[in-house]
């Protein structure tokens, strides 16, 4: 199987590697657990290491909050933007349209193909109830998009708001059985964590690994544990 690195130093031990090639992940946790951030660095090292287009597209937060949240981290962005190797969209709801998931998939497989992105981010899954509401709906309209995404060839990050517990991974109950990979964060101030809830096809790490936020981005201590009664407390 072939394998993307992910780019968040400490993460791919953990993973065999990196996530399965054309792969689609669920990256769940609550506000402020590191989900963006683990995003944006999988965009940027992707493009910067590993010479692969990333396109972000954000379905909630602007796009203007995203760039100025990587002003934070030693990441020379600028040459990439320019080269067209890094983009962040932001596309706002239009409740006016008939179809509007629809068009939103649309809309995402359109720039993702323009710009020829090998990774993506869509930010977040949460926003799909901004158009619809039946959860039945939700899990059609989400496979149809993860299956668009895998006729273009991305390795796709999508997030989800959860309350920020360890094992939660869905908002809409759905979400993880769709994709093929699931990743969730937490906060337990001052720690942080991560687990690799699902990855197909991959003998992953099955143990809470902690995970701290540097000037240099997102960085997982894979040689490290964390026990359950610690993270579930």
């Amino acid at each position: 199987m072939i394998r993307v690195p992910s780019g968040v130093p400490g993460f791919d031990e953990l993973c065999e590697g990196g996530f399965p090639e054309y792969s689609s992940i669920l990256l769940a946790g609550g506000p402020g657990t590191g989900k963006s951030i683990f995003c944006l660095e999988y965009l940027y090292n992707g493009a910067k290491l590993y010479n692969q287009p990333g396109l972000y597209i954000t379905l909630e937060e602007g796009a203007h909050n995203l760039w100025w949240n990587m002003q934070r981290f030693k990441w020379d962005l600028m040459p990439l933007e320019r080269n067209n190797m890094l983009k962040i969209f932001k596309f706002e709801p239009d409740m006016s349209l008939k179809d509007s998931f629809g068009t939103q998939t649309t809309r995402i497989i359109e720039k993702a193909k323009d710009m020829g992105a090998k990774r993506l981010v869509i930010d977040s899954s949460t926003a799909f109830s901004f158009w619809l509401s039946d959860v039945a709906r939700i899990r059609y309209e989400l496979y149809v998009l993860i299956e668009e995404l895998r006729k273009i060839n991305t390795t796709t990050i999508l997030t989800c708001e959860t309350t920020g517990g360890i094992l939660e991974s869905s908002r809409f109950g759905v979400e993880d059985f769709l994709t093929d990979g699931v990743i969730t964060l937490t906060f337990k101030p001052p720690h942080r964590y991560i687990f690799i809830k699902k990855m197909r096809g991959t003998n992953h790490s099955k143990s809470i690994h902690p995970f701290d936020i540097t000037s240099d981005g997102f960085v997982v201590k894979s040689s490290d544990e964390a026990s359950w009664e610690i993270v579930n407390k």
